[in-house]
């Protein structure tokens, strides 16, 4: 099968888009400009949303305000969590709806993807050892697949995780479930930090699975995809 890939970015938006059909890659741009444009107008007249990092009322309106709201709500953390998670998520979407049978959008890291052949990735972690030396594939969709950081991301954390990489129905989910469970990933006891960070994933409606690297040590939880070896020069 031909896929097409292509590199996209878009203010704070660094997307990888892969497509099975051509014309799909215009799609998820269109799609990624326009609800980023909702979003921010939304903003504009909401600066709370942008701001806040707790829930905030869920809006009926615009679509991407809607979703990161509810993603934010059930991880508990503010709705920006999920910004980049349901961006992908609507673009897959728009994918689907243009006829395309793959339809894998990457944003900062978060991964939306429905396909009907497997898709690897790699898990990014700035400079530490393992990042992009590992990481997952997938076979079981739709997926979302996202990782936070306390160590390396430009996101703001509490915790001090390597990565904490989550996987989900979909990405918005994922997005804001990472930034919760590394919110608490933290402290001298390391096998005591990464269980507070299984805890929490465990306590969101709608984590499948966790991995979870913190000064040298994993831990999972529930059902993650097979592990797979990464050349860091790819």
């Amino acid at each position: 099968m031909k896929l097409f890939k292509e590199a996209f970015q878009l203010k704070e938006s660094q997307c990888t888009i892969i497509a099975d059909k051509p014309e799909g890659i215009q799609t998820a741009k269109d799609s990624i400009k326009r609800h980023r444009r909702n979003l921010e107008a939304y903003i504009k007249t909401n600066p709370k949303f942008f701001h806040s990092l707790k829930p905030v009322p869920v809006p009926s309106e615009p679509l991407v305000a809607k979703l990161m709201a509810e993603a934010a709500e059930k991880a508990n953390v503010g709705p920006m969590a999920a910004v980049a998670g349901v961006l992908a998520d609507l673009a897959v979407k728009d994918l689907l709806s243009a006829g395309c049978e793959v339809a894998v959008v990457e944003n900062g890291g978060e991964i939306s993807a429905v396909s009907n052949t497997p898709i690897d990735v790699a898990v990014a972690a700035g400079d530490e050892p393992l990042s992009k030396r590992f990481g997952f594939r997938l076979i079981d969709f739709p997926i979302g697949v996202a990782t936070s950081s306390g160590r390396f991301s430009h996101a703001f954390s509490f915790g001090d995780a390597e990565a904490a990489t989550v996987f989900c129905k979909n990405a918005g989910l994922a997005d804001a479930a990472a930034t919760a469970i590394c919110n608490v990933v933290k402290g001298e006891d390391c096998q005591a930090a990464i269980q507070q960070g299984i805890s929490k994933a465990r306590s969101i409606q709608g984590v499948e699975g966790v991995l979870i690297v913190y000064k040298g040590f994993t831990g999972t939880a529930g059902k993650i995809p097979k592990i797979i070896k990464v050349d860091p020069a790819t």
